[in-house]
């Protein structure tokens, strides 16, 4: 009887075991980093604090080389924060359906695909973008050296 249910145990945590190894290695996501999170974090703060319009943190985490690449130009961290503060662009909302994070030493680059809801101009525009974010760490704080906004299909996806 002991030989029996001894048995089931070590059979049932061996089916666990199989399944739980099925899972993982069909699931599309892998297990991010703590500095990944962290960039990932602080991309969808900055997401917000665009949206809130809230140029004293984004003038913070914008480096002061720092570029960024629109569909209608590029350029640098004061001509980005007026655009902002004035709502030339105003990033009402970014949903981020995909991010992916690579870490190069004190540079992370992340690729996040967005739908990003937008007043331009007086008309709001909805847009599928992946975005391309490069930070350097600088002492202890993460710092945005660029931006760029490709404009894609909503059905491209981000190798991981």
């Amino acid at each position: 009887m002991k030989a029996s249910i001894l048995g089931l145990f070590f059979c049932g945590i061996g089916l666990l075991s199989s399944f739980a190894q099925t899972s993982q290695a069909t699931s599309p996501t892998t297990k991010t980093t703590k500095v990944e999170q962290e960039i990932i974090d602080l991309s969808k703060q900055k997401w917000q604090w665009m949206a809130d319009k809230n140029v004293d943190k984004l003038a913070v985490l914008f480096h002061d080389e720092s570029k960024f690449v629109h569909m209608s130009g590029t350029w640098k961290k004061d001509e980005e924060l007026e655009i902002i503060k004035t709502g030339s662009i105003w990033y009402k909302q970014a949903d981020v359906h995909d991010v992916a994070v690579e870490l190069f030493d004190d540079t992370a680059i992340s690729w996040g695909r967005i739908t990003l809801v937008a007043m331009v101009r007086g008309s709001e525009v909805k847009t599928e973008f992946t975005v391309t974010e490069v930070y350097k760490k600088q002492a202890n704080a993460w710092k945005l050296l660029a931006l760029t906004f490709s404009s894609v299909r909503d059905t491209h996806s981000i190798k991981h």
